[in-house]
């Protein structure tokens, strides 16, 4: 007996024989994988929602295989055994291949017919590597090809991770309401082009923001449904070679179940099988989110300028001192932070698009891409709304006086005025403030154009932020 045989075992492929550890629940294409993609240290293991979503495929493909009898009770129970640990994520740690893989997905598929396989060994009282009573191919493989197994669990795994997205864009959507109360009354001066504009509240400000994100909950579930069309059962090109009649309805059906999500047969799986613009159109639902949460925080740091010399009119909460050589400063790190993180999705996007378009004929080789790029987007999203929300959002306040200040001292005021004054009278005072730098309040009390108690009715906060 070899030294090493009790810590090793030997496994054979199309390319020759390996020693793979004992220790290890993969094989000998996962550990070819793994020697030969060292590329963005991103391991499949530290995407959980992928490696479930697999394994979910993994047990409908058996399930149809045994209703149709090429599968018998004792393999199938192994088979379903392993892929339910593995959902439960008992054995993330055995998949440790690069997530950017040539071959279209085949190394991940492999990774997890291997672990299945060794799993449902072992349960079924078996060492690891006996393939010839439970085989990654011939028995967990049944029936399929990474090129249907690879793009149902991708649009699985992203319809798994979605949920956490949805619910901090509500958090968040729900923080700017909250404050929108809060501000209510405030008055203050709208900008348009970053000019002085008209009056309207802090209040209304916060509320837009609630109301654009609450659109994008909208728009991603929406579209998240272009993903539950899917090619399972077309095997390698679509034509569903190497299955029986009625596999691909009985796999979708167990996966549905399994899911509780509601997958349907794509009409043309030839098709199916090469296209990506589910995945481009989801991707740019993500970027048109990450395009709002930029021009938000954009918005928060020009209004909390300052503090002294700029527009100052609200605050946010400080989470770290700002300088390394100005005592006493302290930046908008938060809005900042989520800034970088919506530029990065928008950098993910564009390469999604590249791959969407690099596939050739009846395949695209590069999903891997699309796929560690759209999760990465959605997990860079979600940590972004949360921080934003819990370390900034949450903890503004306003400066009441100064928004109050700046509305008085500003042309923009003139505007509001414009239906009691007059176009002629609005523009000449308008005109005199500019020129004086005297506010249009104190010169239309000089003018007697109107009177103290006219102007308290007028500038009433709801009188100059609605429709009369």
């Amino acid at each position: 007996m070899a030294p090493n045989s009790l810590t090793k075992r030997l496994e054979t492929d199309l390319l020759g024989s390996m020693q793979i550890s004992n220790n290890a629940y993969y094989g000998i294409q996962t550990q070819r994988a793994m020697n030969n993609f060292k590329l963005s240290g991103k391991k499949l293991k530290q995407y959980p929602e992928l490696i479930q979503a697999l394994a979910h495929v993994k047990s409908a493909c058996a399930t149809a295989n045994n209703k149709q009898g090429l599968l018998n009770n004792n393999k199938t129970n192994a088979i379903l055994n392993a892929a339910n640990k593995i959902i439960n994520k008992e054995y993330d740690n055995q998949f440790l291949i690069d997530m950017i893989q040539g071959g279209a997905g085949t190394s991940s598929n492999m990774n997890i017919n291997e672990v299945i396989a060794n799993i449902g060994l072992e349960y079924m009282g078996l060492e690891k590597g006996k393939y010839e009573q439970l085989h990654p191919n011939t028995d967990v493989n049944m029936s399929q090809s990474t090129n249907d197994i690879y793009p149902t669990a991708v649009r699985l795994s992203i319809l798994l991770k979605q949920k956490q997205l949805l619910t901090e864009v509500t958090l968040l959507a729900d923080s700017f309401l909250n404050k929108s109360v809060q501000f209510n009354d405030i008055l203050k001066l709208a900008r348009t082009q970053l000019q002085d504009a008209v009056p309207m509240t802090l209040g209304q400000e916060f509320k837009s923001f609630a109301s654009t994100l609450r659109e994008d909950v909208k728009l991603i579930t929406n579209t998240s449904r272009l993903l539950t069309e899917i090619n399972l059962g077309g095997t390698a090109v679509g034509t569903g070679i190497n299955t029986q009649l009625g596999y691909g309805q009985l796999a979708i059906d167990a996966l549905c179940q399994s899911t509780n999500i509601s997958f349907i047969t794509a009409n043309d799986l030839v098709e199916a099988s090469s296209d990506m613009g589910a995945f481009v159109i989801y991707s740019a639902t993500l970027k048109r989110l990450a395009l709002k949460l930029s021009k938000i925080a954009n918005d928060l740091r020009l209004l909390s300028m300052g503090p002294r010399a700029g527009l100052s009119e609200i605050n946010l909460p400080p989470r770290q001192p700002g300088s390394s050589i100005m005592p006493g400063k302290v930046n908008p790190v938060i809005p900042e932070a989520v800034s970088q993180c919506a530029y990065q999705v928008l950098g993910n996007d564009l390469a999604i698009s590249m791959a969407a378009e690099a596939g050739q004929l009846q395949l695209n080789a590069m999903e891997p891409l699309i796929a560690v790029n759209i999760l990465d987007s959605i997990t860079l999203l979600t940590n972004a709304m949360h921080m934003f929300r819990t370390l900034c959002i949450d903890d503004i306040t306003a400066n009441s006086e100064r928004c109050r200040d700046l509305l008085d001292n500003s042309l923009g005021l003139v505007t509001a005025l414009n239906p009691y004054l007059g176009y002629e009278a609005a523009t000449k005072v308008a005109k005199q403030a500019l020129i004086s730098g005297d506010s249009i309040i104190n010169l239309i009390k000089q003018q007697n154009l109107l009177t103290q108690a006219q102007l308290d009715d007028i500038l009433q906060p709801h009188k100059m932020t609605q429709p009369a």
